[in-house]
């Protein structure tokens, strides 16, 4: 239990936009002891899912029609359910604690460039605190990973640029699952069509396609992979043979 201001503070809002979504009918009061208003972890759902669907591009009003069909469409469960499947992370993986010291040992090249790593926290590879002496690492599968290319010899800023390529083909990948759960099962629910399924089912096929649309997209990956370096191998290769060719003596 929290009061308002520290609500805010892990929602990443302010007291103001708070109390205007109560006025508004998006998030349920306080339960009030004396004359302070405490929050529970149901509230910071809340936000966080109103804040969510906000990025998305629902209106405030949209975002009460929603929370409303899923209150009467299905029980109160289902909707925290919901809140949860939406801010919950896809892959179990804890942020990790490394001081600034730890950062430059494993990539030499951002002590001589300290761009580098403030480019890293563009990216959201790092998070600096405030004294810039520590960070935390959201994802230290991509710091290992971005570890092992630059000791094979990939300069950081490569390792960078690729990391950008990425993150947004994942973005576009993402928005295609996003499109097709939007248009099946969110706004048939939402708009009351008769065609809807009920919240309970909607969040039990919400609950499979999260882990499926990751396991879609590992053997797309993994093949396109084995293609791209098969067919460098084969230009490589017929590199060589060029060469051996005009090798004198050949």
């Amino acid at each position: 239990m929290f009061r308002i201001d520290e609500l805010a503070a892990r929602a990443g809002t302010t007291s103001r936009t708070i109390r205007a979504y109560q006025a508004r009918g998006l998030l349920p009061p306080p339960q009030l002891k004396g004359r302070t208003g405490y929050y529970a972890d149901e509230h910071l759902h809340r936000l966080r899912l109103i804040d969510d669907l906000q990025q998305r591009g629902f209106s405030l009003a949209a975002i009460r029609q929603t929370l409303d069909t899923w209150a009467t469409g299905g029980d109160l469960g289902d909707l925290l359910g919901f809140e949860h499947l939406l801010t919950a992370p896809l892959i179990d993986e804890q942020p990790e604690r490394v001081s600034l010291e730890q950062l430059r040992d494993r990539f030499p090249e951002a002590a001589q460039d300290p761009t580098l790593l403030a480019r890293s926290a563009e990216l959201g590879l790092v998070e600096f605190d405030a004294d810039g002496q520590g960070a935390t690492v959201p994802s230290p599968l991509l710091l290992q990973a971005g570890a092992e290319l630059t000791a094979s010899g990939i300069p950081l800023p490569v390792v960078l640029d690729l990391v950008e390529h990425l993150r947004d083909d994942a973005a576009t990948i993402a928005g295609r699952f996003l499109q097709l759960i939007d248009r099946e099962l969110l706004l048939p629910l939402v708009e009351g069509r008769d065609d809807a399924r009920d919240a309970h089912e909607v969040l039990e096929s919400l609950q499979r396609l999260r882990p499926i649309a990751i396991e879609v997209v590992r053997p797309f990956v993994a093949r396109a992979l084995q293609d791209a370096i098969g067919q460098s191998l084969r230009e490589h290769a017929k590199i060589l043979d060029e060469r051996a060719e005009d090798a004198p003596g050949a």
